[in-house]
Parts: C-alpha cells; structure tokens; sequence
C-alpha cells in the first residue's frame, strides 16, 4: 500500500466566529491510499480547539508502514498496526481511518453504509451552522439558508437573547444553539435556557468550559432542554463518564479518530440512553461523506462543513430533501474534482 498526503488550507466562505475566536480558514490533511488500482480518500480538518497541528499529523502519517502484508477487507487490522506508529493522535487516525475505508468498500463494490446494513430512511435531518454574528446578519442568512430544516445558531458572546430573537423573527424551522464552552454562571444559563424552551429549540451544546464538570452536572440535572456535550467528548472513556453530567454527545470524526471509533461511540452512547448528534468540522465533501455513513445511529446531525468551504477538492454527499446522504457510489462515495496538491 502506498499512502499520499496532502496539506490543504480550507478557506470558508465566510468568517466563522464562535465564542473561542474567529477563523477564515481552516488547515486540513487529506490522505490517498493506493492498493492494487484502487484508491481510498481520507481527510481531516483541524481547527485550533483540537490542539494538533496540520504538521503533526503529516508527519504521524509519514511514520505509517506495514511490515506484513495486510489484505484491505481487514480494515480494522490495518488500523491497530498503524496506530503504533502515528500514536495518540485521532485526527491521524481519522484520516488514516476514513481512507481504509473508503478502500475497503471500493474493494467490494459497495457503500460502506450497504456493507453496515444501515437504512438511509433513519438519516436525521442536518442543521446549517449560523456563527456568531450580528442579529441582522443571522435574520438574513437565516432566511437565505432555507434549504436546511434546521439551524444551529453559535451564542456565548454578548448579544445571545438578541440572536435567537432575531433568528425566530423570520423563522419557525427548529433550532439548536452552541456556546462552546462560553458561558460562565450556571444559574444565569439555566434561566436563559428557561427562554430558549420557549423559543422552541431543541437542545444546548457545551455549555461551560469542559473541566466545570460539576456546573454541566448541575445545569444537566435542571435544564427544560438537553445538554449535549461537544469539546468534552472525545474518546469512548469521555462517552461511559457522560450520563448524570450530559443528556447527549456530539460525535465528530476528526475528534474520535474516524468512522470505526464513531460507530463505536454512537453505539455506546445510546445503549447508555444518551442522545446522540453526529457533528462535523468545516471539512470538505471528503470527510462529510464518510460520516454521512454513521449517521443513521444519530439522533441529530449537524454535516454541513463542506457548505462553509468555498475551495472543496471533492464532491460527494448531497443535500436531499434537508438530509445529508450518502452517495451510491462504493466505499464512502467522495471523488476528488481537482488536483489534491498545487
């Protein structure tokens, strides 16, 4: 196997502002697996909050070599014996993960969500991401986006009663919100959260910071609306301490390490009766398209990374009907539309 990696710069159609800083790109690593004519495409992108860098993972990914011969219907195998060599680093790992994948089905012909046995019918709706904004801008593309079912409005700064407000203006469609860890006093969230119910959305993502456990326990324990846990749930150990501190979890590929830890994690987590929304980064079609694999064992899905790239190299799942499917095509059904590199 022959393995090609690429660093790209995403660059976003518009600023993306959250309550931890603003970006107009984003550094992402793209992987080509080369078996026997067969190509597998992985990806992962990279915002600062993960705390790896674009170079970090190339170079984990450069250390990556078989010293046997390991057939690609082995997927899982081929994982283990790479992972020694990249060592604790999901977004290698996701990258790695998703284009073995991606191998493995088009080995056999099939999309992997055939060869998992998932019925597409069970895909949520996806949401659209509104960053943080003024109200009059979030009004505008609120109504321009109509196309999503959902909305996802970013708060923790100053002005977050205003942008529901002004988001509920122009419409009714259902909508979650995301402090990303934002927000400070558990008593004045749980009264906005009060507000925010009757505004008719849906859940809250990340709260606090991720170490105020004890605050997420408390404000989980009283809250009219789910508490969902994003930036604190990385790993399968962060799922199993998630019951009692969240409702639910947020699951993204580039956090967990790819599409098996991610099936793994969304299985887990409903088991232990959490709710589950399958996330995503600002990635390209690339890494939408394998989790729109996995999103089946969501609740709720948020996979409109590859909307927010006004550069994507790839083309793949598509928006139909306000749900973000799969392509029929074998493996995760991504295709490059120009040159990886250059």
């Amino acid at each position: 196997m022959q393995l090609i990696i690429h660093p790209l710069t995403l660059e976003l159609r518009e600023p993306f502002a959250l309550a931890v800083g603003r970006r107009t790109t984003t550094p992402a690593v793209c992987l080509e697996v080369h078996h026997e004519g067969l190509v597998g495409y992985g990806e992962v992108a990279l915002p600062p909050y993960l705390g790896w860098s674009q170079a970090e993972v190339c170079q984990a990914l450069h250390r990556v070599q078989w010293s046997e011969p390991i057939h690609p219907l082995n997927p899982d195998r081929l994982l283990a014996a790479a992972t020694a060599a990249i060592g604790p680093l999901p977004p290698a790992l996701a990258a790695l993960d998703i284009a073995l994948h991606d191998l493995f089905g088009k080995y056999l012909g099939q999309p992997l969500y055939a060869l998992w046995g998932f019925d597409l019918s069970r895909i949520p709706p996806t949401s659209f991401t509104l960053s943080l904004m003024s109200p009059d801008a979030a009004r505008e593309k609120a109504v321009r986006m109509a196309e999503y079912p959902v909305l996802k409005l970013k708060l923790g700064g100053d002005n977050d009663r205003a942008l529901v407000t002004a988001v509920r203006e122009v419409t009714d469609r259902p909508l979650s919100v995301d402090a990303n860890q934002g927000w400070r006093d558990r008593s004045a969230a749980l009264d906005f959260i009060g507000w925010l119910a009757e505004q008719q959305v849906l859940f809250v993502e990340q709260p606090f910071p991720v170490a105020c456990v004890d605050d997420h326990a408390w404000l989980t324990e009283r809250s009219p609306l789910p508490i969902i846990a994003d930036e604190a749930v990385r790993t399968m150990d962060d799922v199993v301490r998630a019951p009692g501190v969240y409702h639910g979890i947020n699951v993204k590929l580039a956090k967990c390490g790819g599409l098996r830890a991610a099936h793994a994690m969304l299985t887990v987590a409903r088991a232990l009766g959490l709710k589950t929304l399958l996330g995503c980064m600002t990635e390209t079609s690339c890494a939408i398209s394998a989790a729109t694999h996995v999103s089946p064992l969501a609740d709720w899905a948020d996979l409109d990374g590859a909307a927010l790239i006004a550069n994507d190299p790839f083309e793949g799942a598509q928006l139909v009907d306000g749900r973000m499917l799969p392509p029929a095509r074998p493996g995760i059904g991504a295709c490059p539309v120009r040159p990886l590199s250059g």
